[in-house]
């Protein structure tokens, strides 16, 4: 694997559901519009008919004994005008009631698609995550066996030291995903690393690193260290994400522990691809990140508060799910891990804007 990242983030699109609902919000709107204007005209007619029959009634007074019989037809066409009325009001009542309660049933649906289209997406961009770290942690083990990173672990001199140096330079030549991998002795001293000409690290200690000192008491050559994203100051403070194995005798997965290697995995450039290729609509004003097991930002597709802010996720028990809060919908799924790369608890967060 060369280039950017192990597995690329493909394109995701939105789904449909979303312009179907507003499609049939619109419709709904309409029909509703059409019954409301439809009743009115019926309203307009019917107390044209009182008026007229009120006139109707007064004329017919009027005429004293010979407008009697006109004076009850026009009681009929009074009461015929108030019964229509009615019915329009109530016709009028129910329908807008119905197309309300229509309109409400196709937003929570609508919601309902959106939140799971989005904890899908959340998926997805922690799912890509996680099988690129699970390729970091096989390579990490495999190049620990390499026989120059064991001849140099097992007897530092310059002569190994610079063929280790070498080699480790010929990796990162092909494994661009790297900044630098480091060989340390069981002191913690870094005796050669791959890019010696842009990192003079040769001579300084890491004994105070978790990563080393969780590889520095691995069992076997089969384990490794993930470690969390940081700010590595002897690497320019660039953003990694450190793994570890230890280098054994005769690169035996049950030899004696004889030193640490540490490949520093280039973390922003390739989780900022993923985070930024997850496909979600213009329409949901949407935050992509990937957050830690304390919910720190260690990713965001808007390039903001990477390793410095810490969102709020209401899980509720959770591994997955989606709610609504102030600053609009949040979805969210927990690493699901990949082989025998377990994940570190991260989550794929997506923040839709109001």
């Amino acid at each position: 694997m060369s280039a950017a990242l192990g597995l690329k983030a493909k394109p995701i699109a939105a789904d449909d559901d979303s312009d179907i609902s507003a499609l049939i919000n619109r419709l709904t709107a309409e029909v509703n519009q059409i019954a409301i204007d439809k009743t009115k005209s019926i309203q307009q007619i019917t107390n044209q008919m009182k008026m007229l029959a009120l006139n109707a009634l007064i004329e017919s007074s009027r005429a004293g004994a010979q407008g009697a019989g006109f004076a009850v037809v026009a009681q009929e066409v009074r009461g015929v005008g108030q019964q229509v009325e009615t019915i329009a009001r109530e016709l009028e009542t129910q329908l807008t009631k119905r197309t309300g309660d229509l309109v409400a049933s196709i937003e929570r649906m609508s919601q309902r698609s959106r939140g799971e289209r989005m904890v899908d997406l959340s998926l997805n961009a922690i799912e890509l995550i996680d099988r690129n770290l699970y390729e970091r942690t096989c390579d990490v083990r495999w190049w620990a066996t390499d026989s120059a990173v064991v001849d140099c672990a097992a007897s530092p001199g310059a002569a190994t030291v610079s063929h280790a140096s070498q080699r480790l330079g010929v990796i990162l030549g092909a494994y661009t995903v790297y900044l630098d991998l480091w060989l340390c002795d069981l002191d913690g001293n870094v005796i050669a690393n791959g890019r010696a000409d842009r990192f003079r690290v040769v001579g300084q200690n890491v004994a105070h690193t978790k990563w080393f000192r969780e590889a520095r008491s691995l069992r076997s050559g089969d384990d490794y260290v993930a470690g969390d994203v940081e700010n590595q100051p002897l690497l320019g403070n660039a953003q990694v994400a450190t793994y570890c194995a230890s280098v054994r005798t005769g690169g035996q997965t049950n030899g004696a522990p004889i030193g640490v290697l540490a490949i520093h995995f280039d973390w922003e450039p390739q989780a900022r691809a993923i985070v930024q290729g997850v496909r979600v609509g213009d329409s949901d004003k949407a935050r992509v990140l990937l957050v830690d097991s304390n919910f720190r930002v260690i990713a965001a597709s808007d390039g903001q508060g990477i390793l410095s802010e810490r969102i709020s996720l209401s899980l509720d028990g959770q591994r997955s799910g989606f709610y609504q809060d102030r600053s609009g919908m949040v979805a969210f799924h927990a690493t699901p891990g990949y082989e025998t790369y377990r994940g570190l608890g991260w989550y794929g967060v997506i923040v839709c804007g109001a």
